[in-house]
């Protein structure tokens, strides 16, 4: 959708300057278009960031879990939260200009606003690709989520 976006043309002009897409350690489908886009000139937006909860402490109870271990892991290891990870790696996207947190309390935006003080290190960045998962499986997933 994105790119048939990036070829809207009325009089010559495309009326589009910002995109809104789902990007998220899970589901990274966007993530070529997105940076098209923004080669363009256009604003990027990335929402959905932490996954819708499942990549957040509340993980490590549901049934996606077996997708976080190793961001949990890493997390650990950088002493930071599971959720300021998730979204500092949103923020590392060259293409990324804001990223939603969906944060809905003073302590889950807390938490969120640590991402932009985090520093994601090439070796967390390669461990985390792991976790990547199909399209069609994420969005599977999600829709099965109990608090859907």
């Amino acid at each position: 959708m994105i790119r048939r976006a990036l070829r809207v043309s009325i009089d010559g002009l495309n009326p589009f300057q910002v995109v809104q897409a789902t990007w998220n350690l899970l589901e990274r489908s966007a993530a070529a278009a997105l940076a098209e886009a923004k080669a363009r000139g256009w604003g990027v937006i990335v929402k959905e960031a932490l996954a819708n909860g499942r990549l957040t402490g509340r993980a490590t109870v549901d049934a996606a879990s077996v997708h976080t271990r190793t961001l949990a892991r890493e997390a650990e290891r950088l002493t930071v939260s599971i959720d300021a990870l998730a979204l500092a790696c949103a923020l590392a996207q060259p293409w990324a200009d804001v990223v939603l947190s969906g944060a809905t309390t003073v302590t889950q935006l807390e938490s969120n606003l640590a991402a932009s003080s985090i520093e994601v290190p090439d070796d967390t960045v390669n461990a985390l690709r792991a976790m990547a998962m199909g399209s069609a499986d994420y969005w599977r997933e999600r829709s099965a989520l109990p608090w859907n």
